[in-house]
């Protein structure tokens, strides 16, 4: 009986790293699928106009940008300065805080004398409607915008100048309800902010990108951007019927494709600043998204195990007994978890410091495993300083 055991776990081991392997083939094709699209684009638009091509030939109608706050975040300040820096005929910006006093108040202000002539608001959001802080802010504030395009985005997000054109202009399709983007982990001089600006350049932007492909489109949006129509929004209930999600923005994504309208990648990447992680930040970090991605997406989350290539090359080796198969299947998994890697953080992301963290995948995707098992071992999180229960994708505050 244990030879049988022994070989039924070498024989899923060996399942498992081709799986994982058939799993980075994918995302190498779906990454080349995606930067050939974004090139086909650039060059049609250049031909139309090679002066100002995004300017002069796209759809550009008023925007109200919509910034809820909680606290500061590292390089704050200039985040906010990217967006008063845009190359877009119209807009205005909304910053959202819960509290008077909070310390990202100072910056909205300091915002407003550096930028007079951009339209900046910053509302107090007295009213707690819901369990996510966030949204209830946002409900608030999207209540006194005063155009019919919105773009949503976190507080920590960097953009470039062409930003809103870039967002805005998929919406000219009235088959396109919401607008997302992938983006970039600046890290901190932290390991654990290493480790998720690693994993957010090669592996879950490739997982998003795989699932464009097999699913025939993106049905989620994803904080970075959320760029959506006034109209469409209340639709789907408006952000009241999102109070109480930890992941408000898969949500979002998920009920506009679900009311039939098209979610898209925009053809910009933006970049996002990291906290400086320990290593217990980052798997706490790491633990509730986890936990969210399983209560949002059950059995897509669960098809996880047959992604983790490497960790399973590295069990097929060591039942191999160290045998020439065992070390050419680890040789082909790393190959072709190194090339996706390469292909997705450089090419798609145009994210530098992917060739200087590439030593450390192994690291960071055993440690996924390990939160991937975690992840299923209670519903608990901790998510800006208090605790809460999580239930279908729900929040419910656990008192002390």
């Amino acid at each position: 009986m244990l030879h049988d055991a022994f070989a039924m776990a070498r024989a899923l081991a060996l399942v498992g790293a081709l799986s994982g392997i058939a799993y980075y083939c994918l995302g190498i094709w779906s990454a080349l699928r995606f930067s050939r699209r974004k090139s086909e684009h650039a060059k049609a638009t250049l031909s139309q106009s090679p002066l100002n091509p995004i300017v002069s030939t796209q759809f550009l109608p008023p925007v109200s940008v919509l910034k809820p706050l909680k606290g500061t975040d590292r390089e704050m300040y200039d985040s906010f300065r990217s967006h008063c820096r845009q190359n877009y005929p119209e807009f205005e910006i909304i910053f959202g805080v819960s509290d008077a006093n909070d310390p990202a108040c100072e910056l909205v202000e300091r915002l407003q004398q550096e930028f007079p002539k951009v339209e900046i608001r910053l509302l107090v959001c007295s009213r707690i409607l819901g369990t996510n802080v966030k949204v209830s802010n946002l409900a608030q504030i999207s209540k006194v915008a005063r155009y019919d395009h919105l773009v949503v985005n976190d507080s920590d997000i960097r953009v470039e100048p062409d930003y809103l054109q870039r967002v805005i202009s998929p919406l000219a399709d009235p088959a396109i309800g919401l607008v997302t983007s992938l983006y970039r982990g600046v890290p901190a001089a932290t390991l654990g902010s290493r480790l998720e600006s690693l994993g957010i350049a090669t592996d879950f932007s490739a997982g998003v990108l795989v699932a464009q492909e097999i699913e025939g489109g993106v049905r989620f949006g994803l904080g970075s951007t959320l760029a959506v129509r006034k109209k469409d929004l209340q639709q789907i209930g408006g952000f009241e019927a999102l109070l109480d999600y930890l992941a408000d923005d898969y949500e979002l994504g998920a009920r506009i494709a679900a009311s039939g309208l098209g979610v898209r990648l925009a053809d910009t990447v933006v970049d996002t600043f990291l906290p400086a992680y320990s290593i217990r930040d980052f798997l706490d970090h790491q633990l509730r998204w986890a936990r969210s991605v399983r209560d949002s997406r059950p059995w897509g989350y669960l098809g996880l195990v047959l992604t983790f290539g490497l960790p399973w090359a590295l069990m097929a080796l060591l039942l191999s007994r160290g045998r020439v198969w065992g070390w050419t299947l680890l040789a082909v998994a790393v190959i072709a978890r190194l090339v996706m890697a390469i292909v997705v953080g450089r090419k798609v992301l145009g994210d530098r410091r992917v060739f200087g963290s590439l030593w450390l995948i192994p690291l960071r995707d055993l440690l996924a495993v390990v939160v991937w098992v975690a992840s299923y071992a209670g519903h608990k999180i901790h998510w800006r300083g208090d605790d809460f229960q999580l239930k279908d994708g729900k929040l419910a505050r656990i008192e002390s």
